[in-house]
């Protein structure tokens, strides 16, 4: 939906919706990147199972109805059809699905037990298929990359609040986040300069004129950031947590389906 609406409101000068919606090589690459995320969760929740035992035990009986052999079997499935599907666009169009899909196993793999690393990856790694549309359309601006730095920040303070809520399986099984590592003083320091970061692509971003109605949204979201400032360090606790990291992803969420309130021409 996000690549969609990104190429509809934002990237697609020329086409009219439906040329867009029904671009075939549009449709391949999100569809690529769709089987790719979806693999990068399979092989994320891989990993992570034992330590997923003690932070989300209701999930991992779930994952439990799943043997280890059919996991891997549709991971490489996914990936394979995503790369294969991919060459109907372009040969660069498959390397960059290739690199992504590798990106998200070495992150997996390795660079999540890397302190603020893992964070940093995985930030990237969840904005990357935006990346392939603007490949795609060969477009870039200033308001893209106020944007793009905005949706960086917001699901980089996601990432840092998961760490706070997974602290115990994290420190049982030596995953060395913020947390662990340092404290969930320092976490929480940590996320309050990354949330006043991102007041600055979001105010600036209210001041362009091409965003349209969708001022609005910022506006809402910078109000609802100062809120989410002052919880942050006055409701503690994991339950607290939990609520606040919703908080965080309601608003990339709504900052998604607000992109329809871009004017179109």
């Amino acid at each position: 939906m996000a690549q969609y609406l990104t190429s509809i409101y934002i990237l697609s000068f020329d086409d009219n919706v439906w040329d867009v919606i029904l671009n075939p090589s549009l449709f391949v690459l999100v569809l690529s990147s769709a089987l790719i995320v979806a693999a990068g969760y399979i092989i994320n929740a891989f990993y992570d199972f034992e330590k997923d035992s003690i932070n989300k035990p209701s999930k991992t009986a779930i994952d439990n109805l799943v043997s280890k052999k059919t996991k891997l079997s549709v991971y490489f499935l996914f990936n394979i059809i995503a790369v294969v599907i991919s060459f109907a666009v372009s040969f660069r169009a498959a390397l960059f699905m290739f690199l992504y899909a590798f990106g998200i196993w070495i992150y997996s793999h390795k660079l999540k037990r890397i302190t603020f690393v893992g964070n940093i990856v995985a930030s990237i790694l969840a904005i990357t298929p935006f990346f392939a549309i603007f490949l795609y359309y060969k477009h870039i601006s200033e308001l893209i990359v106020l944007h793009a730095s905005y949706l960086y920040l917001l699901i980089l303070i996601r990432e840092l609040l998961k760490d706070m809520q997974s602290y115990k399986g994290d420190l049982i099984f030596g995953y060395m986040t913020i947390p662990v590592r340092y404290s969930l003083y320092v976490s929480r320091v940590l996320i309050s300069a990354l949330v006043l970061l991102a007041l600055i692509p979001g105010y600036l971003l209210t001041r362009f004129p091409e965003v349209g109605s969708m001022d609005v949204y910022f506006h809402f979201s910078l109000g609802v950031l100062f809120v989410f400032l002052v919880g942050l360090w006055s409701l503690k606790g994991l339950k607290w947590s939990l609520f606040q990291y919703n908080i965080i992803k309601f608003l990339i969420l709504a900052g998604v389906f607000s992109i329809a309130l871009v004017p179109y021409s």
